[in-house]
């Protein structure tokens, strides 16, 4: 099975770094801790949690704030939990892509939060309801039916996990955050969790996690519809490129690089 046809979208292969810098592990944990409140605020922006970033770092401080939806700082104590667990999983050598990290990590992403939370769909008590994501004007997109022991979604994983393999820890980072928010293996917190994933490769090899700031919420989005429309991941990938804190100093792609234009070898 070719990566496109297990992953179940494409992308201009060539449109992903040649090289991208690296550190120390100790240097991008550093970094990662140093910005988690950051990372939690830009995270939290992604979902409309109404919760300014000053509210943010306040609350991270142990200090409530009065005003605001239980429900909401829920969601900003369950990703601060994330992040510090993703941290010391890379910081402990023990992150690795597979399906018990994605499944601990979504099972504090939206704890309390989601129908069920830590459990591929239809591997949980319910074993019928299938989600889909809203696409505005576009309507819905409708991902693989729940089935009872999520048989196709363990089988789709495996083969993505398998192809993913082949490709370089960036590449590899942000595929699998599109795969994750494109199969819907969880009834919520999909793109959380598989961020999550993508930057716990990335520092796993050294290079710096990537958030996608407040100020960029509504290009997201938007790349994001598309994407679920046209299964074309390239803008995606473009973007997340320049959501590196060191994108104006990442390599361009070497001109005759293998794969151009995403042919397959």
């Amino acid at each position: 099975m070719t990566l496109f046809d297990a992953l179940g979208f494409c992308w201009d292969r060539s449109a992903v770094p040649a090289s991208v810098p690296s550190h120390s592990i100790e240097r991008v944990c550093f970094r990662f801790h140093k910005m988690l409140p950051e990372f939690v605020w830009d995270a939290s922006m992604l979902e409309g949690n109404p919760f300014t970033f000053p509210e943010v770092k306040t609350l991270l401080d142990g200090i409530t704030i009065g005003g605001r939806k239980i429900s909401d700082q829920e969601q900003i104590l369950n990703l601060a939990e994330s992040s510090k667990r993703l941290l010391a999983m890379v910081r402990g050598g023990q992150f690795e892509l597979s399906k018990p990290i994605f499944t601990e990590l979504n099972g504090i992403v939206v704890r309390k939060e989601a129908l069920e939370w830590g459990v591929f769909r239809g591997e949980g008590q319910e074993k019928n309801y299938t989600p889909d994501v809203g696409l505005g004007e576009h309507g819905r997109y409708t991902p693989l039916p729940t089935l009872p022991d999520a048989p196709k979604l363990n089988r789709v994983f495996r083969n993505g996990m398998a192809v993913l393999q082949e490709c370089e820890p960036f590449e590899r980072a942000t595929a699998f955050f599109l795969f994750g928010a494109l199969q819907q293996f969880f009834f919520d917190g999909n793109k959380r969790t598989s961020r999550f994933m993508m930057n716990g490769v990335l520092m796993s090899h050294g290079i710096d996690a990537i958030s996608v700031s407040a100020a960029k919420v509504q290009k997201f989005n938007e790349k994001m519809v598309r994407f679920y429309l046209s299964k074309d991941a390239t803008e995606m990938m473009v973007f997340l490129v320049a959501c590196h804190p060191e994108a104006e100093v990442i390599s361009p792609p070497e001109e005759n690089h293998d794969h151009d234009n995403g042919v397959e070898p």
